[in-house]
């Protein structure tokens, strides 16, 4: 997500791109009258959530995960609940998720899930995702398209496929901060301020001017910008004042402040800057995007 974070919940318009990572989803179906499902989540080839449903009962026989296991429950009692054919006989389940990125690089794991999961069961990912996590769903939007994105969520949800190919790119960098921060607990503080009609249309323009945005002069202004605006309105300091008060370079949170990524350009010695500052997970834009 480049652009109008949090924003997005209340209309803003999003330019979001996909990375190179996601997520892939296995099934394996069989009629053997149990209702179960056996789901796995691997990582790097290794199996970090695994969990027995039942789910005539919607009972958790098994599982090394307890608080994962329950939001798959969640998750797939809503599945059940939209689909015409899925989790409704006696037929029995193997589901395996594959992760491809980091758990704590927050690339969209669960938008991907919401996704994945709606076209397995033959059902809107946008409801799935909206009673399942929340969020403007812009993330299932990019995860449906496979391709940058112009996304708006009202008065009605729209969104175009764009081709948003910088010709600076290979000049942005992004740096992870070292851990993962709660998408939905940023969203709830930005929704105990009073809706502002400004603030979206601001972003809406900062959006539209961005995608048109000529060089990195003009590109890293506009992303100053808004990262200063949105700090006005959230009363929370930018992430440059927070980490990077010395930076020659823009530094642009990216999604839910405080975790995840920025965004940033090369300056000089950049790598060692951002090592220095305790921060060595540093990638170029050709390693992320496609």
């Amino acid at each position: 997500m480049l652009t109008s974070e949090y924003v997005a919940v209340d209309g803003a318009l999003v330019l979001a791109i996909p990375t190179k990572l996601g997520q892939e989803l296995f099934y394996t179906e069989n009629e053997d009258q149990k209702s179960l499902i056996v789901w796995e989540a691997y990582h790097q080839n290794q199996v970090w959530l695994k969990a027995v449903i039942n789910y005539k009962n919607w009972e958790i026989f098994e599982t090394n995960d307890s608080k994962a296991s329950e939001f798959i429950l969640k998750t797939l009692k809503n599945v059940q609940n939209l689909s015409d054919t899925k989790l409704k006989s006696d037929t029995s389940y193997h589901i395996k998720t594959n992760l491809q990125f980091p758990s704590d690089f927050g690339l969209g794991s669960s938008s991907t899930l919401m996704n994945n999961l709606a076209e397995w069961a033959n059902i809107d990912a946008f409801i799935l995702n909206e009673i399942s996590l929340g969020g403007s769903g812009y993330d299932v939007a990019v995860a449906k398209e496979k391709s940058a994105v112009l996304y708006s969520r009202f008065p009605e949800r729209t969104y175009h496929k764009i081709d948003f190919n910088p010709s600076f790119k290979n000049e942005l960098i992004f740096i992870h901060l070292n851990q993962k921060q709660d998408t939905r607990e940023g969203i709830s503080h930005y929704k105990s301020k009073p809706t502002s009609t400004e603030l979206i249309n601001d972003y809406s323009k900062l959006t539209k001017m961005i995608v048109n945005s000529q060089n990195l002069e003009e590109f890293s202004e506009l992303m100053t910008i808004h990262e200063q605006k949105l700090s006005d309105f959230l009363g929370i300091p930018t992430v440059k004042e927070k980490y990077f008060q010395n930076c020659p370079s823009f530094v642009k949170s990216l999604g839910a402040w405080g975790g995840d990524f920025v965004l940033a350009s090369k300056f000089g010695d950049y790598e060692s800057y951002f090592k220095k500052q305790g921060f060595p997970r540093i990638f170029s834009w050709p390693d992320l995007i496609n």
